[in-house]
């Protein structure tokens, strides 16, 4: 089965979200500033929401080959990554993907089509805004991202759908401004996710797609060495009262994953902590070395996934 280069892409920028928002997150603010406002507007909880969304399409994804016991094992040891990785950052979301994923995602894997998939979950995305946002919102992400992987939406959606979801974000983000009511923001966030998402599908061309996907194709470690290197960082981080400090650490480390990412994606089909999940999922060791420059695994773009 080949990869989806676009999914990658969007995968690898939602990481690089994720990236600058875990690290602003983990510095100290007595004062906010400028710069504190600028990523509350606009990249905090924006990237975790595509993040999400993708996981529901992997979800189907891994599934066109593979049993609902698989599945359920790869979830399994999703969990026990996410517990080891709590040793040290107290924040990881492994184990909510992974509880969440067991919890809605295998048992709405048995509905048929995609419309009751999607239509349940906006149904609990809108629980998950009225009961607190967060993690909350994760299950409804997950059905929302089957459901569009079911229904398979025209590209010819894509300019709309960003021209009102980026109009939304605008709207919303003022009003919370005012308001300072979270359900706003968390409303205002989603828009923002999707009007990041669409707007960049529609922006993807070959040069950009390179740059992202080896930041995508390699997620699972991407996210767990950068929570590493904040904990390691976080006594300069604090040192630094305008906080610009964890902005360029964020952006050096990205640089670094985009390096070695690229590099070893030459030699090795999966990234060091996804050959072990594969490893773990299947129980066996699992072959990780390219052959050749057509190796079968090599990401190929897929015109029927926008």
């Amino acid at each position: 089965m080949t990869r989806i280069r676009e999914l990658d892409a969007l995968r690898g920028f939602a990481v690089g979200g994720i990236m600058v928002v875990n690290t602003w997150q983990y510095v100290t603010k007595q004062s906010p500033g400028t710069l504190d406002w600028t990523i509350q507007a606009l990249f905090q909880s924006r990237f975790y929401p595509i993040f999400s969304m993708l996981f529901g399409i992997s979800f189907m994804l891994f599934l066109r080959g593979n049993s609902r016991w698989a599945l359920l094992s790869r979830l399994f040891w999703l969990f026990c990554l996410g517990k080891i990785q709590h040793l040290w950052y107290e924040g990881e979301v492994l184990t909510d993907y992974a509880f969440y994923g067991a919890l809605v995602l295998l048992p709405a894997s048995f509905l048929p089509g995609g419309p009751p998939v999607l239509l349940l979950g906006l149904v609990v995305v809108v629980w998950g805004v009225i009961v607190g946002g967060g993690v909350w919102l994760i299950p409804g992400l997950f059905l929302v991202g089957m459901g569009l992987y079911r229904l398979r939406p025209s590209r010819e959606l894509l300019l709309p759908g960003f021209a009102v979801s980026a109009l939304a974000m605008a709207l919303l983000t003022m009003a919370y401004a005012d308001t300072n009511d979270w359900k706003v923001y968390s409303v205002a966030a989603l828009a923002g996710a999707a009007a990041y998402a669409l707007g960049l599908l529609l922006l993807l061309r070959p040069w950009l797609s390179a740059a992202l996907e080896p930041l995508g194709k390699m997620a699972l470690t991407n996210y767990v060495t950068g929570t590493v290197v904040i904990v390691l960082a976080s006594p300069a981080l604090n040192a630094d009262p305008t906080r610009w400090s964890a902005v360029a650490l964020a952006a050096v480390t990205l640089v670094v994953q985009y390096l070695f990412g690229r590099w070893w994606l030459t030699r090795y089909r999966y990234g060091p902590l996804e050959w072990i999940w594969r490893c773990l999922t299947r129980f066996r060791v699992v072959p990780n070395g390219l052959e050749s420059g057509r190796d079968q695994n090599r990401p190929l773009p897929d015109p029927g996934v926008p």
